[in-house]
């Protein structure tokens, strides 16, 4: 097959060239303003402290440390807080293979959020089931075989309906199909790839109708992009999606504590910041 003939093949099944995005969230914006690595209450307290004092609305907090690294306690602040605020709070689930015991994880970032064996994938339900049971809607998921169980969970009845899965940056979605797969497994929230073209986030959109997540400042680890100027465009084909600031040449804190309190505070509030640039580029720029 040539490949002009695997593109007629690709469009005729709905994967062909796409344009602006018609799409919005339920309140009819176009896009939002996410802040990953938001590790905890205080963490998220200094975010929201920020965000009031840059004038920046905040839609959702990430955390990436894990339900099982925070207590009860510190999950019903967290949850608390965001009622308070109207502000989505999103937990990433337990353990993953960049911490565990195997070594493929130490040198291949592509599988550093699976849930290696049936052990893990227990453990990545339990603190699901636990997050939910603390008032917790949103769940950050990096293995695509427990993203099909909890989809299946949700529409067994056994999690709540309006649960939000949001897919881990650590799950590669590079390409349409990709992104109506997962779409079809139960994910709510498509964190896409960092390193994508605007066509192709315009052809991703054109296959889902779930909220687009995307780094607009990639953490080192996940390439260190900095792409200010492409979030006029980004918006127009990929809409609804959340613009989420991570920061380049920042440490990375997983898993956060005491230790790193002050560090993941100061990011928070620098993540805020980089969102006012990306706000009035955006109001520059209509």
């Amino acid at each position: 097959m040539r490949l002009q003939e695997a593109r007629a093949l690709l469009a005729e099944r709905g994967f062909g060239a796409a344009g602006d995005s018609d799409k919005r969230f339920a309140d009819g914006t176009p896009y939002k303003v996410e802040i990953p690595s938001c590790e905890g209450p205080a963490v998220m307290r200094a975010v929201l402290e920020e965000a009031k004092t840059r004038g920046v609305r905040v839609d959702r907090v990430s955390q990436g440390s894990g339900v099982m690294m925070l207590t009860d306690d510190e999950i019903r602040e967290m949850v608390s807080l965001g009622e308070a605020e109207g502000v989505e709070v999103c937990l990433f689930l337990g353990p993953r293979g960049s911490w565990d015991i195997g070594g493929q994880a130490k040198v291949s970032a592509a599988v550093g959020g699976v849930a290696r064996g049936n052990d893990m994938v227990a453990a990545s339900l339990c603190d699901a089931y636990r997050a939910v049971d603390l008032g917790v809607r949103s769940l950050l998921v990096g293995d695509l075989g427990v993203l099909e169980l909890l989809g299946t969970l949700k529409k067994e009845g056994s999690l709540p309906a309006d649960l939000v899965l949001k897919t881990s940056v650590l799950m590669p979605l590079p390409n349409a199909p990709t992104a109506a797969l997962y779409e079809r497994l139960g994910a709510t929230s498509l964190n896409v790839s960092t390193d994508l073209p605007v066509p192709v986030l315009a052809e991703i959109r054109s296959v889902t109708s779930v909220p687009i997540d995307m780094y607009i400042e990639v953490p080192d680890d996940q390439g260190g992009h900095v792409r200010f100027y492409d979030v006029p465009d980004v918006v127009r084909v990929a809409a609804p999606v959340y613009l989420k600031m991570g920061l380049r040449n920042a440490p990375n804190i997983y898993p956060v504590g005491a230790h790193l309190a002050a560090t993941a505070e100061a990011l928070g509030r620098e993540r805020v910041r980089r969102a006012s640039l990306i706000l009035r580029l955006l109001e520059e720029q209509g």
